[in-house]
């Protein structure tokens, strides 16, 4: 394990109920102190005030606070439930439309737990070889997934569907993470239609 790995490692990995929840309670609120106080202010000795933990009960769990911002990011991308909506309705006779918008709310709805907290995780959180290859990993699932449904679907018309593929998932999770992660707020719903309307119109044209 090189000096970045370790780093960014949690030191504890609980095997008893009573440890996990402690985690639990480190992580909890460890996102409600980024939102609230921002990265740079976010110490570790606020999350684990916000924690009711001591700072040594802390570091038994997580060395530094990139490493805690590094298991959000983690447990943030496992609760992604984009793909598996996808294979869902991979073979579904649903119109195309249908489709469209439960994937688009399913990625919205990933995203609005802390829009305030999602932004550190973007902008701030550290990023190490392993975390890379798990965010490439999800992303080219998510690719494969919506290049078999729009090959099998009857509304899609566009010609170059591995292309089309790579457009409509990219296009849906940067504007989502973007927009809502972004300061100021913005109406979900008016989101969700405008993005259905315009991939669907897209993939039939």
């Amino acid at each position: 394990m090189t000096s970045e790995q370790r780093r960014l490692q949690p030191r504890k990995q609980p095997r008893q109920v009573r440890a996990e929840l402690t985690r639990q309670r480190i992580l909890t609120a460890a996102a409600h102190v980024f939102a609230e106080y921002g990265y740079a202010a976010g110490t570790t000795n606020r999350i684990a005030e916000r924690a009711r933990i001591s700072i040594g009960s802390l570091y038994q769990y997580y060395p530094n606070k990139d490493a805690i911002l590094a298991e959000l990011l983690t447990r943030h991308l496992d609760g992604d439930r984009a793909t598996d909506t996808l294979r869902r309705y991979k073979e579904s006779p649903e119109p195309l439309e249908t489709v469209i918008r439960e994937f688009v709310h399913t990625v919205i709805e990933n995203h609005l737990d802390d829009p305030r907290l999602l932004q550190i995780m973007i902008e701030q959180a550290p990023r190490s070889g392993e975390l890379l290859e798990r965010v490439t990993r999800l992303e080219w699932e998510m690719i494969n997934d919506l290049r078999d449904l729009l090959h099998g679907h009857p509304e899609v018309r566009v010609r170059d569907k591995d292309t089309a593929a790579r457009l409509v998932a990219s296009t849906v999770e940067l504007t989502v993470h973007q927009l809502i992660a972004a300061p100021g707020s913005i109406d979900i719903t008016r989101l969700e239609n405008e993005l259905v309307a315009m991939i669907t119109g897209y993939l039939r044209a």
